[in-house]
């Protein structure tokens, strides 16, 4: 199943570079990843990209400290490579990412960063996709996956969003 999921993952980077190679046009619609359904045709161009560079990413395995696309990323590993995607250039830690993003009020949209306090000094990163789900660099499955911001988990542990974009 984990293979099936990376196969799935490296056959969508091939869309990804597709669409940051035209940065004026409007992705598809909608757009499936590992059976799961993502509607990016209201976004703007660069936000998409964001979400597709960080989607692509699912299923590569947790690595602390990883930072390389397809084969070892860390939570925060993973939005520094979705923004680099679209040649934006972000802190490397959670932390970081937090203080120097654009702090957010209300629901985060899709490309905007979420973070968590996931233990006394333990910060958690994730890239939201749609108005409910954000895809992160999970250490308890050991891989990138999608969860839900509603989840009681994850609103216990939120800390506030972010953007760069």
């Amino acid at each position: 199943m984990a293979r099936l999921r990376l196969v799935a993952a490296c056959a969508c980077l091939g869309s990804v570079l597709a669409l940051l190679g035209c940065a004026s046009t409007s992705p598809s619609q909608d757009v499936e990843i590992g059976g799961e359904r993502f509607d990016l045709g209201d976004l703007e161009p660069k936000r998409a990209n964001v979400v597709m560079a960080a989607l692509s990413q699912i299923g590569t395995p947790y690595v602390y400290g990883g930072e390389t696309p397809h084969q070892a990323l860390d939570c925060s590993g993973l939005t520094l490579v979705a923004h680099q995607a679209v040649g934006m250039r972000i802190p490397r830690v959670s932390t970081e990412q937090q203080a120097a993003a654009r702090p957010l009020r209300g629901r985060p949209k899709p490309g905007d960063l979420v973070f968590f306090q996931t233990g006394p000094s333990q910060y958690h990163v994730g890239l939201m996709v749609d108005q409910h789900r954000f895809v992160h660099a999970s250490t308890s499955k050991r891989r990138v996956r999608l969860a839900n911001l509603d989840n009681p988990y994850w609103r216990e542990r939120y800390r506030g969003a972010g953007s760069y974009l």
